[in-house]
This record gives C-alpha cells, structure tokens and sequence, in this order.
C-alpha cells in the first residue's frame, strides 16, 4: 500500500513538472543566458555599475531558475527508477531513499508552483525593500530593527543576495529607517506581500515598568526595474544633495539625498563607497518608484494622460499606511496576516525569517481574486 502511494504521488507530480516545463523554455532561456554572457564580456559592460550588477543579478538568477528544473526532472527519475526496483523486490533502504527524495521533490515542485502565481514580468524582479519606524520612539525603532532583521534573515535562507543601501540609527536603539536591495529572480514578487504597516504587541524592553506596548513599522517594497525603465527624470524635477565636509576633513561621508520636486517622493542612501555610485543608486531606485508604483502617481498619470509635473505630493497615497499584519508577543504569541487570515502561534521563528506561510497565502488568494469582486482584489493590492 506504501509503495502504491508513492506511486500515485510521483505521478501527480511529473504532472506537476511537464506543466511547469510546459510553461519554461529551457532553449530560450539558454540562448538569453548565452547573450547576457556576450555582453558581460564587452569593453563597456562595467561602465555602469548599477546596470553591470543588474546584468550580473540576471544571470545568476536565470541558471539558477535552469538548474532547479533540472534538479527536480533528476530526482523525479531516480524516484522512478527505484520504483521499478521495488517492484521486484523489497528493499527497505531503497524505500527510505525514495521516500526522502520525494519528500525533497514536494518541497522543489511548491516553489516551482508559487513561481508560476508570479507571471508579472516586474515580480521576476529583485527588490527594494524600505522600512520605516512609527510614531512612539525606541519601541517603533526597535521594532523596524526586528523587521529589518526578519527579511534579512528571510532573504539569506533563500538564497538572495542582501546590500544594505541606506540606514538611519535610532535614538535610544534600533533604527529610524533602512533599506534592503534583495537581489535574486522572483525576490520582488515574493515581498510585495509585505507592503503596508506591521504592528508589533510586546513587553517594551525600554519600560522599568514592564508596561504592554504597541509599535507600528511600515514597509515598502518596490521591484529593481533597471534597464527595462526606458526614460530619464529630467534634470529640473531633481534635487539633489550631496554631503559637505564641515570641519573635520579626515571624516568619510558619502551619503546622497534625491528629491523629485512634483511628489516629493526622497530617496537617501549612505552605504555605497562614493558620492557617485550612492548617487546612481538613489536614481535607480527613485526610477523604480516612480515607475512601478501607481501610488507614487507616475503610472497612474501616464495611463490617464496627466502631465507628470501636475502631481503634487499631497496625490501621492503609499500603501505602505495599511495595516496588514499583527505580531502578538504578550500576553500570548500569535502572528497573523489581516488579509488572508492565515495566522501562527510561532512568533519567534516569522522573526527569525519564517513568513513563507504569509507570502504563500497571499499570492494564491490574489491569484484566486484576480478575476473576482473588485472589493476583494483590492484588499490584496
């Protein structure tokens, strides 16, 4: 009866994988690989660091995407081939072996399938991701730092590349503000569910009263458009702040504030080695904002016909204001998603870098919403 299972399991999957593969074409794919190889190797390719990494980012990315269907077209045929060995004979060890294999295949095919819900070119994207500490002092900065600490911890175990752009330290602990590039296909695509305000319930470890506390954190994520943006902000909606020497000469700052003056919509990092490469960095993300985000009013006047020099800062409504999930730490402990309703008593480990369950359930409802009530969809926006 064991083995019929595993059977009828390993048939459901290779169904599973033809479809994917269906869906994949491994040539194409291989002939882009093939020709971002190519353009690596111009003279020209490292004259601009931001899109020489973003091309570096994508190839890195697309032979990752190849290896793991081949990785899951592999363990599919070893778990046949031992199939058809134990129907002639039992053999315990080699039961196990398959059992573990198709356990790992499970595990390869439901990323897989979350990957498919991300058809949107952007979502195959890596990420900006800004987080911002609330009204309340130590206790929202401390708590951005834990969220900053959870996506950091999130973005490793899944293999993503992690740079810290910017980073403003709190006051007493903790953090001001931060942001994340996560680079690595699919990056935005999964953290988009994050965007919106996270309320944390605690203990305050600042309070000699051991007092119950509520902090609030937003964050904002935003896909890494690179090349694929086709336009340059013009000079005169620009300003741009570099930092001055004041009295000490022999300190290093290299921190570059950008304003887009219609909607105000800033950028600052701080992290990169000069003013120049903090400067292109600033501009790669403010082009990321203005473009992939309708609430930034970028695509929404396009696709409306507005003059963008029209739209004021006060038009400018971020999602990031939309409470979405709770943590709970005292006097119980409970993490729960306010859209999907998918909820955890293990709080420590979503801190630890464990939101896989929320970023699941949230692609398959706005996948399941897509064509639905437009009340429903917009939940998930």
């Amino acid at each position: 009866m064991e083995l019929l299972n595993i059977k009828r399991e390993v048939e459901r999957l290779s169904n599973i994988l033809a479809k994917a593969e269906g869906c994949l074409d491994v040539r194409e794919l291989s002939a882009r690989i093939e020709d971002l190889n190519q353009l690596v190797c111009q003279p020209t390719f490292w004259h601009n660091s931001v899109t020489s990494r973003q091309t570096l980012q994508e190839i890195d990315s697309l032979n990752a995407q190849k290896k793991q269907y081949q990785r899951s077209r592999f363990i599919l045929e070893d778990i046949k081939a031992a199939l058809e060995l134990l129907e002639l004979s039992a053999d315990e060890e080699l039961l196990q072996e398959a059992q573990t294999n198709l356990t790992q295949l499970q595990q390869e095919l439901e990323t897989i399938e979350t990957q498919q819900l991300l058809s949107n070119p952007h979502k195959k994207k890596g990420a900006f991701l800004t987080i911002t500490a609330g009204v309340g002092g130590a206790d929202a900065q401390y708590w951005a730092y834990m969220l900053l600490r959870m996506y950091s911890k999130w973005g490793k175990s899944n293999s993503y590349k992690i740079l810290l752009v910017e980073e403003s330290c709190g006051d007493l602990a903790g953090i001001k503000s931060a942001s994340l590039e996560i680079i690595g296909r699919y990056a935005y695509g999964y953290l988009k569910s994050e965007t919106g305000t996270h309320q944390l319930q605690q203990i305050s470890p600042f309070d000699v009263n051991n007092s119950l506390h509520t902090s609030f954190a937003s964050v904002e994520v935003i896909p890494i458009l690179g090349e694929s943006v086709e336009w340059e902000i013009p000079e005169k909606d620009l300003e741009i702040t570099f930092y001055r020497h004041r009295g000490n000469v022999n300190r290093t700052e290299t921190w570059v504030k950008v304003v887009h003056i219609p909607t105000g919509i800033s950028v600052f990092c701080n992290q990169e080695r000069s003013q120049l490469q903090n400067k292109e960095k600033a501009l790669a993300i403010l082009k990321s904002k203005l473009f992939a985000m309708p609430t930034a009013g970028y695509a929404y006047a396009l696709a409306q016909g507005v003059q963008i020099d029209k739209i004021q800062h006060r038009q400018v409504k971020p999602l990031s204001n939309k409470l979405i999930r709770e943590y709970i730490l005292h006097p119980y402990t409970k993490v729960k998603d306010l859209r999907t309703n998918v909820e955890t008593p293990a709080g420590t480990e979503v801190l630890d870098g464990k939101i896989d369950l929320f970023i699941k359930a949230y692609l398959q409802q706005l996948y399941l919403t897509t064509s639905g009530d437009k009340k429903v969809l917009d939940n998930f926006k």
